[in-house]
């Protein structure tokens, strides 16, 4: 832990996902102070954000959920529902097309907006390199340019009033992730990961994120308390 965070507040993108309630957990133990914020931005389902919302009320976070609308511009089966969701492929090298276009680029410039105007120093974000769909947005260079951008793009920047964009989560695997949010207190079972969660919040099992999310609880050796559909 860097003992400088408890001096400072931080924005935590948040999404009631896995990584993301890990990220949360992991700042609310290190920050002296934390705002969570989310997106509803056109995508499929609304459960992550149901989700989302009772897991601050129960920490006692700050939330806020911010409109935008993404899904406007298409591109992605998370925003476009004439693009099916695939089921995971394990063999594919390529970028899946659950791929939303410069999803993370927004919602961290959002994330920015919200640090220099109540003078957080921190954003942090749950991407990782390692377990993950192979999205361009979730690598340590972009992470890297995107802090030095944030930093030439505002006023506390230009100010030496320096913001940093963490990502504690970045060289971690899944089941490592896991491990973390299980030493933190995180409860598995309230977060939605699922790309085509049902209206309660069951995962669809079939997915990236799902095939990703239930290879994590067996590498970590720990019970998946993930809501199946077809449970």
């Amino acid at each position: 832990m860097n003992s400088d965070f408890k001096n400072h507040h931080a924005i935590v993108l948040f999404s009631g996902g896995l990584d993301s309630t890990t990220c949360l957990y992991w700042a609310r133990a290190n920050f002296k102070d934390i705002t969570a914020i989310s997106f509803r931005y056109g995508q499929r389902h609304s459960s992550e954000l149901i989700a989302a919302t009772k897991i601050t009320k129960q920490l006692g976070v700050s939330h806020r959920i911010i409109d935008i609308d993404i899904a406007q511009l298409g591109g992605s089966a998370l925003t476009d529902q004439n693009i099916d969701v695939p089921n995971y492929d394990a063999t594919s090298d390529a970028v899946p097309v659950t791929y939303v276009p410069a999803r993370n680029t927004i919602f961290l410039s959002y994330a920015l907006a919200a640090a220099e105007v109540m003078q957080a120093n921190y954003i942090v974000i749950g991407v990782s390199s390692v377990d993950f769909s192979g999205y361009p947005d979730c690598r340590p260079d972009f992470i890297e340019a995107f802090e030095n951008l944030a930093n030439l793009a505002t006023v506390a920047g230009r100010a030496g009033n320096r913001l940093s964009v963490v990502a504690p989560l970045q060289n971690l695997s899944k089941a490592q992730t896991l491990e973390l949010g299980l030493s933190l207190g995180v409860d598995y079972g309230e977060t939605v990961s699922c790309y085509q969660a049902d209206s309660d919040g069951h995962a669809c099992g079939v997915c990236d994120s799902c095939a990703l999310r239930r290879q994590g609880f067996i590498d970590a050796g720990v019970p998946d308390p993930t809501r199946y559909q077809n449970a």
